[in-house]
């Protein structure tokens, strides 16, 4: 998978301590929806290089990071900047959807 992977401490870094404008897309090895929604996002990923960070959490392996957001199901994509949560999208997403999304958290 092209999009870095986050665990807690990771997570806590780039949220809240870098205040990094970015998204997280919460997924497990195994849910086929999930293989389609990620590759999709690694390919804008490089559109947006430099100004918006694109990451991945593993369900199965950062449980208590998926409760804390209290998500029903994968994949899940939340979307944050100045360390605020920006809403989410789920399930099978499309491209233009990610990235109006994307425009909105930029404020662009």
């Amino acid at each position: 998978m092209a999009l870095q992977q986050l665990n807690a401490n990771r997570f806590e870094e780039i949220i809240y301590d870098e205040c990094e404008p970015c998204l997280v897309l919460f997924s497990r090895k195994d849910c086929h929806v999930c293989q389609e929604v990620a590759p999709m996002l690694a390919e804008l990923k490089p559109q947006y290089e430099g100004k918006f960070g694109f990451y991945y959490v593993d369900v199965e392996e950062d449980r208590e990071l998926f409760k804390r957001f209290s998500l029903k199901g994968v994949p899940q994509i939340l979307f944050f900047n100045e360390g605020e949560y920006q809403g989410k999208l789920a399930g099978q997403v499309e491209e233009d959807e990610v990235e109006e999304k994307i425009a909105e958290v930029l404020g662009e």
